[in-house]
């Protein structure tokens, strides 16, 4: 008998104050002390925070990890993407601002000090077709607005450009003395922001053939007759749902100073007399020209403008149907349709997640 106790159990060699049998669950349980007696469910429950508190550790890394690689994307990805570089560089001469104004003095104001501040605008010139020439008050204002809010050294220049009759013709006439190649030809009521204005100054860089602007309008051949097309005109909700376009308007839109003496000098009279008459479509009448030198499409560029202006001729009754008429009697004085019609859009990739 004592040899089968001996097999199944083991004394330890000093033995204990009672005697008794060493066992490795009793010293692993006496060594819990007052754990000995939690219950499984609790255990079970500390378990699972620890763990939980491990996946939110985990998460927390991962979603700060990827903010900053998307704060960082650039470097990343060797990209050194600096407007500045472009639209201020003595080299590339910044951009004229060309606003064209219709007795609206309070939006012109606005408008001037507006661009006066950024940072691409070289110089500031307002294209005034009333019949009396702005009062000096007014001049000095404007004079002073553009100097306090330009943020450069080299402040821009500013100027009226005076003209003695009321003609939509004259927001295309030559200018004497520019220093740059870029136009943007913007109306009083329109603010383009800064960022965004740049942005597309170093669009118009790339392509400085064409028209590049915030804009776009459609055509497309309606109905044909003894082979000759007739032509609807698009506005923005046509752009928006057929996603193409062949026009950006020069209400807001880049384009280089040599298409203000094609316009004046090269492009038929018939146009501009035609212009000077129904007082409308100067801007179809500029991207027809555009296309019809280039053979190429404009470019639209995304970003949001802003309209300050109550009203214009836009919203007059048959607004729609006088540039339906505009179109295809200009298209019927060139013999052709010189427009080209694209999807391309500019949009600037450091901004826009989702093109």
């Amino acid at each position: 008998m004592s040899t089968a106790m001996n097999l199944i159990q083991i004394r330890d060699g000093g033995g204990d104050a009672n005697g008794g049998f060493y066992s490795p669950a009793k010293e692993k349980a006496a060594n819990r002390g007052g754990y000995s007696c939690r219950s499984p469910f609790l255990w079970r429950l500390r378990k699972h925070i620890a763990a939980a508190k491990f996946k939110a550790l985990v998460i927390v890394c991962v979603l700060f990890s990827v903010v900053l690689f998307f704060l960082r994307i650039d470097s990343l990805m060797g990209w050194s993407f600096d407007d500045s570089s472009s639209v201020s560089s003595p080299s590339r001469g910044g951009y004229t601002v060309l606003i064209n104004t219709w007795k609206r003095n309070s939006l012109l104001k606005t408008s001037v000090a507006h661009y006066a501040s950024c940072r691409g605008t070289d110089a500031i010139h307002v294209v005034w077709s009333e019949s009396n020439a702005p009062s000096n008050e007014l001049k000095a204002y404007l004079k002073r607005i553009v100097f306090s809010k330009s943020q450069k050294a080299n402040k821009p220049n500013f100027r009226f450009d005076l003209n003695e009759e009321d003609n939509l013709n004259n927001r295309f006439k030559p200018i004497e003395e520019l220093r740059t190649d870029a136009i943007f030809s913007v109306d009083d009521d329109v603010i383009v922001p800064c960022s965004t204005l740049d942005f597309a100054f170093t669009v118009w860089q790339t392509a400085p053939s064409t028209m590049v602007g915030f804009v776009p309008r459609m055509h497309w051949i309606a109905e044909e007759k003894n082979g000759v097309g007739y032509y609807e005109y698009g506005g923005w909700w046509s752009v928006w749902w057929m996603g193409t376009y062949s026009m950006v308007l020069s209400k807001a839109a880049f384009f280089h100073r040599k298409y203000l003496d094609i316009y004046t000098h090269k492009m038929p009279t018939s146009i501009r007399d035609y212009v000077m008459q129904e007082r409308n479509c100067e801007d179809i009448a500029m991207s027809l020209l555009v296309a019809n030198e280039t053979g190429a499409p404009p470019v639209w560029v995304k970003g949001k403008i802003y309209e300050i202006g109550s009203s214009g001729i836009s919203s007059l009754k048959g607004h729609n149907h006088k540039r339906k008429k505009c179109l295809n009697d200009f298209i019927s004085l060139y013999g052709t349709i010189p427009l080209v019609s694209t999807t391309v859009k500019a949009v600037h990739a450091s901004y826009d997640w989702f093109w």
